[in-house]
């Protein structure tokens, strides 16, 4: 059988035999990658283990990292939740870096591992520091033990080995995602639905993780047994890193596509060279730079779409330039093709969408937060048995799992059918199920805070377990997080692949994380905000130290107030948004007049 693949001039091309894929991927020797011998499950298979393994070491260190800080660094609570809060979001910011040396120079399978060495020794390294230097006298670290004193250079060696963690980590994350994605090819209808589940999946391997991280591990870890919980996190990763490389020989891969900052910057200087310039109408005689020519590598042509016109400009060939050809080509600054250009639209017109998700993860970082507290100061014991009010994060976990399957496998096909169609809810349309779902969470746990507050015993100074109401009635606004996780997150996952330019993949993923820390610095800003506002002479606020004199409920009404005015916002930016055009393919907003028919402009090259 020959092996049918596009070439760079777009036309079918025969290599050894074999189908290769159709969306530009590569194997580990640059050859046009076989779809027998590359990527598919067994690919995906391989990475969602790694990333199953990754994550569980790496919420090893997280999950419990303020206890750690309190009982052996002894640090007050403060000073251990601002570290904590620094070190979370240096993790975030770690990750952008990550992306750009993915999409610009190394690509996304060296970036990835890379990224996992860092992340190993970071680990092996807090082990060590750990169990030799800062677990003195021996046996401290529990509830009732706390440690001694350290040097300077303890520390020093504690805090270069987070970070370590936080680099590899932070690294690793938005490539493995993409990486996962790139093994299957969104030009084969089977592989492309593959593709799609394989991001559900992805989302669920990242909670099992997890799950065993807030567990098993964190059981030891709150007993004292700090460096068992860290050197199981170090082999745990240590197994994703052996896993990763073993399978090498199968992966597909994407080419680098250089800096993508140069780009943008002479899309926007070669547009304000040319600000006075009346354009044609319809996008007509626009630039289009040769395949062979093209700064792109090899990456998908992005087709002309309206909007950003000023943009356009960009791409314009004045007949000053006509007559001078070779100078223009030799001068990104002043001309460029119009897939430059529309790269630059495409994330300008992705940057409202982006930032409708921030409120949303406002409310998904209340359960690491606020939650907690809540079930702290409610009925957590079962005749002697104590419920560690963090574990009931597990309820999420297991709803996350459950929704998965339920989308996947019922509510996709029931939409399908409804639309004549293969396809379920759009990214967009999940995204915005995911908003609705996030306020009957915080309608739920408000509802839940007025019914604690009326069997609590508001003279408590310290109000854990002050309440009647058992902390089991905390499950519904759980397993809402969970179900509206999986069409938010697994949705915004999805969106920012498909609708990110090949060259700045992994930066659509990193996008996901940088919302999850700006919801997190918003979060703590909305709660000072409030605490500011709330807090008079005879009132301690709404969310005081002792809960049973305070109103959390209000605070939990507040969120749900301002998602559903930032649902309001979001739909009206998706109704907006227009969608990328890859040589002609369309994946968003299927229903609107994105996908009507119109005349391509007729664009020129040089």
């Amino acid at each position: 059988m020959a092996c049918l693949t596009f070439s760079k001039e777009g036309n079918f091309k025969e290599e050894q035999g074999e189908v290769c894929t159709l969306d530009g991927t590569v194997d580990w020797r640059g050859r046009p990658a076989i779809k027998t011998k590359s990527g598919g499950w067994v690919a995906g298979i391989i990475i969602l283990l790694n990333q199953g393994l990754v994550t569980l070491a790496f919420f090893g260190v997280g999950v419990n990292l303020v206890l750690f800080l309190t009982r052996v660094l002894q640090q007050d609570n403060a000073s251990a939740a601002n570290n904590v809060s620094k070190w979370t979001g240096t993790v975030y910011i770690f990750s952008l870096f990550g992306a750009f040396l993915s999409d610009s120079y190394w690509g996304r399978f060296k970036t990835c591992a890379i990224f996992q060495a860092i992340f190993v020794i970071g680990l092996v390294s807090l082990s060590l520091s750990t169990n030799l230097f800062l677990l003195r006298p021996k046996g401290c670290g529990d509830q009732t033990t706390p440690c001694g004193k350290h040097s300077s250079l303890d520390m020093g060696l504690f805090y270069l080995a987070i970070y370590l963690v936080a680099l590899g980590y932070g690294g690793y994350q938005p490539n493995i995602c993409t990486f996962g994605a790139d093994q299957f090819d969104e030009e084969d209808l089977r592989e492309g639905r593959s593709k799609v589940a394989f991001f559900s999946y992805f989302y669920l391997a990242l909670n099992l993780g997890s799950l065993f991280s807030n567990t098993i591990l964190g059981y030891f870890e709150d007993d004292g047994m700090w460096a068992i919980g860290f050197w199981a996190s170090a082999a745990s990763a240590f197994s994703a890193l052996g896993l990763f490389l073993f399978g090498t020989l199968r992966y597909r891969h994407f080419r680098p596509s250089g800096n993508p900052l140069s780009r943008f910057c002479q899309v926007f200087t070669a547009a304000m060279k040319k600000w006075r310039v009346k354009m044609p109408p319809n996008g007509e005689e626009l630039y289009e730079e040769d395949v062979k020519e093209s700064s792109m590598n090899g990456n998908r042509k992005i087709l002309y779409t309206d909007g950003f016109k000023f943009l356009d400009r960009a791409a314009y060939i004045s007949s000053r330039e006509l007559d001078a050809q070779q100078q223009v080509c030799q001068n990104p600054w002043r001309l460029c093709p119009v897939s430059q250009v529309e790269e630059v639209k495409c994330i300008l017109r992705l940057l409202p969408i982006w930032l409708c998700t921030i409120i949303y993860s406002v409310v998904f970082t209340q359960m690491a937060s606020l939650f907690v507290e809540q079930g702290a100061a409610m009925k957590t014991t079962i005749s002697n048995f104590r419920i560690p009010p963090a574990s009931m994060s597990s309820f999420d976990i297991l709803s996350v799992a459950v929704f998965i399957f339920l989308n996947r496998r019922v509510l996709d096909p029931l939409v399908g059918r409804i639309k004549s169609s293969s396809k379920g809810l759009t990214e967009l349309q999940r995204m915005g199920v995911g908003l609705v779902i996030a306020v009957l969470a915080m309608v739920s746990a408000g509802i839940v805070e007025c019914y604690r507050l009326k069997y609590a015993n508001k003279d408590c100074i310290h109000c854990e377990g002050s309440s009647s109401l058992s902390i089991f009635w905390q499950v519904p606004q759980y397993a809402f997080i969970g179900a509206s996780e999986v069409f938010m997150y697994v949705g915004q996952l999805e969106f920012f692949n498909a609708q990110t330019p090949d060259g700045l993949k992994s930066f659509g993923s990193a996008l996901c994380m940088t919302s999850i820390s700006l919801g997190n610095y918003v979060s703590s800003l909305l709660v000072s905000m409030v605490m500011k506002i709330s807090t008079e002479d005879h009132m301690p606020g709404w969310i005081p130290g002792n809960l049973n004199k305070g109103h959390l409920d209000r605070f939990y009404f507040l969120l749900a107030a301002l998602t559903s005015i930032d649902l309001v916002v979001y739909i009206a930016c998706a109704k907006w948004y227009k969608c990328i055009k890859l040589e002609g393919k369309c994946g968003e907003n299927d229903d609107d007049d994105n996908n009507e028919k119109k005349k391509e402009p007729e664009n020129l090259k040089l």
